[in-house]
């Protein structure tokens, strides 16, 4: 537990908000909703660290947190969906003890009506299908599940910039002045510009968490056909999360196929050097048996 606490960075927009909080008289409410996100990240770093996941920091801030973890892709999916749920469960048992609070003399009517509040506030806000809140990760897993990892990104993340367009859009209309409202979306918004940007990072990532792994034997195996003018990199963004891969190379000159394991494409791409030589220039590469 200690070592899960020491992860925990606040972030300094946090320490603005409370001293907003102090100046206007708000003080306390603020200290409940800093409990109330430590907690629902504390569900997401105990889950991460149950399943041995490596936990780099978690971040708090004003209207929730982000947890920083080892996220290569290859991780099995429930473990990533327990992970992702474990945070806003925390806030069903949180409001059931207020329930129970509310009938002693430590916890008054206004002390639960406002707890349940920025509970509920909390969890529907962390549950918007946008990065990197836990609704768009949910979204993000779904398409992992459903399409190749690359597709899969891309869709996650124009889906996320879909509905953060559409707020941005309603809260010109409704809440042009909104200060505190502007400074989410803002971090919203710079938080999915960074997630484009690294998009081939996370892709290398990917692709050489998957050389290494030796889980190859026990997954789902998957044939892809291909065409041997494709390039090697364009092969590789054909992968899929938890399945291992055999490639049907087919040879446009010959009219033949062979069967080309994932591992060898992936020893290829990493010795080579050549992501974008297409796979007929380096099909003579593959060590026969």
């Amino acid at each position: 537990m200690r070592e899960l606490v020491s992860k925990f960075k606040i972030n300094p927009l946090f320490w603005f908000v409370l001293a907003i909080g102090v100046v206007t008289g708000y003080f306390r409410e603020v200290l409940m909703i800093f409990m109330i996100v430590f907690i629902h990240e504390m569900g997401h770093a105990i889950a991460a660290h149950l399943f041995k996941w490596r936990i780099h920091k978690i971040e708090l801030l004003p209207f929730g947190g982000v947890a920083e973890v080892e996220d290569v892709g290859n991780r099995p999916f429930h473990e990533e969906l327990i992970v992702i749920i474990a945070g806003p469960l925390q806030h069903i048992w949180m409001m059931v003890l207020s329930y129970l609070f509310v009938q002693t003399s430590i916890w008054t009517s206004t002390d639960h009506h406002l707890f349940v509040w920025h509970n509920m506030m909390i969890l529907l806000f962390n549950l918007i299908p946008i990065l990197p809140l836990d609704g768009g990760r949910l979204v993000q897993l779904w398409c992992t599940y459903r399409f190749p990892y690359v597709q899969a990104l891309t869709i996650s993340r124009f889906s996320s910039c879909l509905v953060l367009l559409a707020i941005i859009v309603l809260s010109l209309i409704w809440f042009p002045y909104h200060l505190n409202l502007w400074v989410i979306i803002s971090f919203l918004f710079i938080t999915n510009y960074l997630e484009w940007k690294q998009r081939h990072y996370r892709f290398m990532r990917f692709l050489m968490a998957r050389k290494f792994d030796k889980s190859g034997d026990t997954k789902q195996k998957t044939v892809i056909a291909v065409r041997d003018s494709v390039p090697l990199r364009e092969a590789m963004k054909l992968l899929k999360r938890g399945r291992y891969h055999l490639y049907k190379v087919f040879h446009l000159k010959s009219g033949t196929a062979c069967m080309v394991e994932e591992k060898e494409l992936l020893q290829m791409l990493f010795t080579t050097k050549k992501p974008q030589a297409p796979l007929a220039q380096l099909m003579h590469l593959i060590k026969k048996p």
